[in-house]
């Protein structure tokens, strides 16, 4: 075991606030290690990258220092298509950061008496956390792998932990035991789906991670209200594995440029906002819902440069920025229907004049409106950006 061990995490959390006086005896009684499988590939703290894959009859020291590590785990990469060695593609299932575990916890302000339903059972360790500190009987955890749900089940069962596990599709909760007084979700989503508000109880709390496309992710805490919508504050970034029936499904770069022939007759420009700067999981955020069919990817990756590529969600247009460390302006490219960068500049812009606002100033409204993202106060909303106009020759 790692010289840190329970003891040391439980002291490392609390010092960071993650973890609270009212969940310290959930967190010593329910141990994470139990809900942690033989196979994993260790995370690293504050980084959303796995290590290689450890084998706990193989390293055993290794496993227990990632088990009592604050970093997430991997549990399975590809829906379970990979096994390894080595990684997979996308990973699929983890088992959280335990700060971000106590700090959603924590948002999540549950009372005694309070009926629970959680999307994403993942390992069971989440799962057993409330049931200790609710009573099984208040508990409903939903997982769409039958694997995944089977196995976290067993975990649960030795454990003597005994809540409602269903395999089912997450967008729809669980109406047959509704209404629930709190719903929380261990994956991201970039819509709030209608069923899980039906499923709470005015005045309750749902506590979910939410993106835009373009990427940057937070974690919402948001109250139902007698009249059915929802409303609150982001309380922190978060980075979570999407909700597979929201998986984000975007059209290969091939379906708006050959990378072979780039620029490929595109309009070329320069601009002084760095890529460097625009990368950043806040402002991916503060862009994205500012543009929201927006995406990006970045290609030729080297020591002190790379490309940032921009492409819109229908398929009308794109733009390359490259960054060169140390260069004071960069090279822009750019072709079709819209102005993709400068879209981008503008939404950073706007971001960079309201005093660089974190995660903390934004908050979100779902109503008749759909997804509005607001800044400070919800009769604030971010605004949104589209330009529509073709792309503007340089001067």
């Amino acid at each position: 075991m790692s010289e840190a061990g329970p003891d040391g995490l439980a002291s490392g959390l609390m010092k960071k606030g993650a973890l609270t006086s009212d969940w310290l005896p959930a967190f010593k009684a329910v141990s994470r290690h139990v809900f942690v499988p033989d196979v994993i590939w260790p995370g690293r703290a504050g980084m959303n990258r796995q290590d290689d894959r450890v084998i706990r009859s193989e390293t055993p020291e290794s496993w227990w220092e990632a088990v009592w590590t604050d970093a997430p785990i991997t549990t399975q990469w590809d829906d379970g298509k990979y096994t390894g060695p080595g990684r997979g593609r996308t990973p699929s299932c983890s088992n959280s950061n335990p700060t971000m575990v106590f700090s959603m916890l924590a948002a999540l302000d549950v009372e005694a008496g309070h009926r629970v339903l959680e999307i994403g059972t993942g390992t069971g360790w989440n799962a057993a956390l409330l049931c200790h500190r609710l009573g099984d009987m208040n508990v409903v955890t939903v997982e769409v792998d039958a694997q995944i749900a089977a196995t976290a089940r067993a975990r649960l069962m030795a454990a003597d932990f005994h809540p409602k596990v269903i395999v089912g599709d997450g967008t729809r909760g669980y109406g047959q035991d509704a209404p629930y007084d709190r719903i929380i979700a261990t994956c991201s989503v970039g819509s709030i789906p209608g069923q899980w508000t039906g499923q709470a109880k005015p005045g309750s709390v749902i506590v979910a991670p939410w993106g835009p496309l373009y990427g940057g992710e937070a974690l919402a805490k948001l109250t139902v209200t007698e009249a059915g919508t929802l409303t609150g504050r982001f309380v922190g970034s978060s980075a979570f594995m999407r909700l597979r029936e929201q998986r984000k499904s975007l059209p290969p770069t091939s379906d708006f440029v050959d990378e072979a022939l780039w620029p490929a007759g595109g309009v070329e420009s320069r601009t002084t906002l760095s890529p460097d700067d625009v990368g950043g999981w806040i402002h991916m955020f503060a862009i994205g819902v500012q543009v929201p069919d927006m995406f990006c990817r970045v290609s030729d990756v080297e020591e002190d440069s790379y490309r940032l590529w921009l492409f819109d969600r229908g398929r009308t247009s794109w733009a390359s920025a490259d960054y060169v460390r140390g260069e004071a302006a960069f090279r822009v490219v750019q072709s079709g229907r819209r102005d993709l960068w400068h879209e981008l500049e503008t939404a950073w812009l706007w971001w960079d004049r309201q005093g660089r606002p974190g995660f903390d100033r934004f908050g979100l409204t779902v109503d008749h409106r759909g997804h509005v993202v607001w800044l400070d106060a919800p009769g604030n909303p971010v605004p949104l950006r589209s330009s529509g106009s073709r792309v503007r020759k340089p001067w």
